[in-house]
C-alpha cells in the first residue's frame, strides 16, 4: 500500500499511470506541508460502502488529516476495510475519528437512490454529487479518490469541479483501488464501512433478519422473496430499481399466477 508520502517522493509522478489516473508531481509536496489557499487544509481520501447492496444506503466517507499525522494511519493497520473484520473496522474507525482533522459523511438512503435512478440519473453520477459535497466539506489541499467510474480522471475532475475547490487549488488523485493503495482512502472505506453497518444493524432491528444487504448475502433474498411471496410492498430499505429485486418481483409474480392458475 501506498502512503501519500511514497507518492509524492516518487521520482516520475508527474504522468498518468495505466488506468488514466492523474499522479501529482514532486512539486507537491511543498504545497502540502505549506497550505497554497489559507481555505484548503489537509490530505483528504474519500471512499464509499454500500454501492452494490439490494437493501439499505450508500454511504460515503471522507477524512482529512494533518499531512505530519499520516503515517499515523499506517501505524494502527489502516487498511482496504474489505479486507478486516467487523470487529477491527470498529476498532479502527475510533482510532481514525481520533487522528482525522474533520471526518464528513453523506448517507444516501435507497428510496433516494430509487427516485434519482428512475429519473434518469445513474449511480455513478449520484455518487459524484455525494463525493463533491464531501470534498467541499473537507476542503482538503490534496484529496486522494477511490473512483467508481471506469475514468478515474474524469471522475476526479467532475467531483473536483463540483466542490468547487478545483478552481481553489485543490489537486486530486483519482484512482481505482485507492483504497487499497493509500491509508488516508483505507480510512475512509473504513469509517463508511461501519456507519453502513451500523444503519443496517438498525434496520434489522426493525424489519427482522435481513442478512448484509447484498444480493449474494441468501438471508437478504430470502427477506425480500418472503415478502413478494406474503404479497406485502417493500420497505423503502429495499433498492427496487435494482436487477435483483426485479428479478424477485418477476418471479413473484410469475408463481402467484401459477397458483392462481390450479384453482
Amino acid at each position: 500500500m501506498k502512503s501519500v508520502v511514497d507518492l509524492i517522493l516518487s521520482q516520475d509522478c508527474s504522468q498518468s499511470n495505466d488506468e488514466g489516473a492523474t499522479i501529482i508531481s514532486p512539486a507537491v509536496m511543498d504545497r502540502l506541508m505549506v497550505p497554497r489557499n489559507l481555505e484548503l487544509h489537509g490530505i483528504g481520501g474519500i471512499d464509499e460502502a454500500g454501492r452494490g447492496p439490494m437493501i439499505g444506503p450508500l454511504v460515503v466517507c471522507g477524512v482529512s488529516v494533518a499531512a505530519d499525522r499520516l503515517p499515523e494511519l499506517e501505524r494502527i493497520g489502516v487498511k482496504d476495510s474489505k479486507l478486516l473484520t467487523p470487529r477491527r473496522r470498529t476498532e479502527l474507525a475510533l482510532l481514525i475519528r481520533g487522528i482525522a482533522g474533520q471526518v464528513v459523511i453523506r448517507s444516501i438512503s435507497a428510496a433516494d437512490i430509487d427516485r434519482q435512478r428512475a429519473a434518469g440519473i445513474t449511480l455513478n453520477e449520484i455518487e459524484a454529487v455525494a463525493f463533491a459535497s464531501v470534498l467541499s466539506s473537507l476542503r482538503s489541499e490534496h484529496v486522494f479518490i477511490d473512483s467508481v467510474d471506469v475514468n478515474p480522471q474524469r471522475f476526479g475532475r467532475v467531483v473536483g469541479e463540483r466542490s468547487g475547490l478545483l478552481s481553489l487549488g485543490c489537486s486530486i488523485t483519482s484512482e481505482h483501488h485507492a483504497d487499497f493503495k493509500y491509508p488516508i482512502v483505507s480510512a475512509a472505506s473504513i469509517v463508511a464501512k461501519v456507519e453502513r453497518d451500523r444503519e443496517i444493524e438498525r434496520m434489522r432491528k426493525e424489519f427482522g433478519d435481513i442478512g448484509s444487504g447484498y444480493p449474494s448475502d441468501h438471508k437478504t433474498v430470502q427477506f425480500v422473496r418472503n415478502l413478494v411471496a406474503e404479497g406485502r410492498e417493500l420497505p423503502d430499505i429495499v433498492r427496487q430499481g435494482w436487477v435483483s429485486v426485479k428479478r424477485i418481483l418477476v418471479e413473484g409474480t410469475k408463481n402467484r399466477s401459477g397458483s392462481l392458475g390450479e384453482i
